[in-house]
């Protein structure tokens, strides 16, 4: 019989990991004072934004550190106001499964796949940005069983719209102590967004990494909407007023904690026209002035930018470009951060 799987090397557990490249002691305890900072956000004790912002994936340390750099003086700015959580997304989900997956795939994009040195690379790269930047930072969890790897030093996590119906992405993200969104299906259907979420909510008995686990449930779970394709293939949003004020009618029917949203701008909401972006924060903003509901229920938003403008294919070589999806430059970012602040006072 043939052998489809080859099985290359045992990888380390995420303990060995963690012991092998730990957090410093100091930021630890800071990691537990932003922890609570971002936990008053969800449940409404602090009326600031959050912004889980920068590239679409992230692909060599020095332009995403760099990147992340240039966040610290425009949170000083806008801290009144908004609370930046960077992306530095590690794992990239793909429609076909061709194409970058991802630096735990490849630390290198120009190089062949290396999963034990992208296990390494992708704990230096957020252990530099705590430890560089101060802040702590928002991954997507493709894998469910590699959350742990990061576990000690992840502000947020993003279950994607691919992801969100899975039984175990749910069930892991019940055990998760920082916030985890959900995103709406690639269909649509924001049943199963609210289905992901009560799941998350609860406390659940579990098989995990060889383990049997019991979790405590996550109050923190919460709604992304990020638009979705109909049959036709054509790109629908569902951040308009109306969108909002159902989701609000249907989140709330269902008795949740926390209800509360973070509006994904690009994806399917701006039909990945990455210049979108800007305006459908603004008109979510405008939805909020409108309706104390829709207010309550907006926490924030999920925004793809990086140093340069658009997107380039791998191996073009242009230092902070995207080399998946296109994001907002440098420039139109920091404006757009100053206006939200700015904005989200009226």
């Amino acid at each position: 019989m043939q052998n489809n799987m080859q099985f290359i090397r045992k990888l380390p557990i995420p303990m060995d990991v963690k012991e092998q490249y730990p957090l410093k002691a100091e930021y630890a305890e800071l990691k537990k004072e932003r922890d609570r900072e971002i936990a008053d956000i969800f449940t409404g004790k602090d009326d600031r934004l959050v912004l889980v912002i920068g590239p679409c994936s992230a692909d060599h340390e020095d332009p995403v550190l760099d990147y992340i750099s240039r966040l610290v003086k425009v949170q000083e700015k806008v801290k009144d106001r908004i609370l930046i959580i960077p992306r530095i997304y590690t794992n990239k989900p793909r429609t076909t499964g061709d194409g970058y997956k991802g630096m735990l795939h490849q630390p290198d994009p120009d190089k062949k796949e290396d999963m034990l040195e992208g296990i390494i690379s992708i704990r230096r790269l957020h252990t530099r940005a705590i430890e560089e930047t101060g802040f702590f930072c928002a991954d997507e969890m493709l894998y469910p069983e590699n959350y742990r790897y990061l576990s000690d030093l992840l502000a947020y996590v993003a279950v994607g719209a691919r992801s969100t119906e899975n039984q175990q992405h749910r069930l892991v993200a019940s055990g998760i102590d920082v916030p985890v969104g959900m995103k709406n299906p690639t269909g649509g259907d924001i049943s199963v967004m609210l289905n992901s979420i009560t799941a998350a909510q609860h406390s659940h008995t579990f098989l995990y990494r060889g383990w049997e686990c019991v979790s405590s449930g996550n109050p923190l779970a919460h709604a992304i909407l990020r638009g979705y394709v109909n049959k036709h293939g054509e790109s629908i949003p569902n951040y308009h007023f109306e969108d909002l004020y159902g989701l609000y009618k249907d989140y709330s029917a269902r008795n949740l904690q926390n209800i509360a949203l973070i509006v994904d701008a690009n994806h399917a909401n701006s039909g990945k026209k990455y210049l979108e972006q800007e305006r459908i924060c603004k008109e979510v903003l405008h939805a909020c002035r409108h309706s104390s509901e829709i207010k309550s229920m907006v926490k924030g938003f999920m925004i793809e930018s990086y140093i340069e403008d658009g997107a380039q294919k791998i191996g073009e070589g242009v230092y902070g470009k995207s080399i998946t999806d296109p994001c907002l430059g440098w420039e139109k970012t920091e404006r757009l951060i100053l206006d939200l602040a700015e904005l989200s006072a009226l």
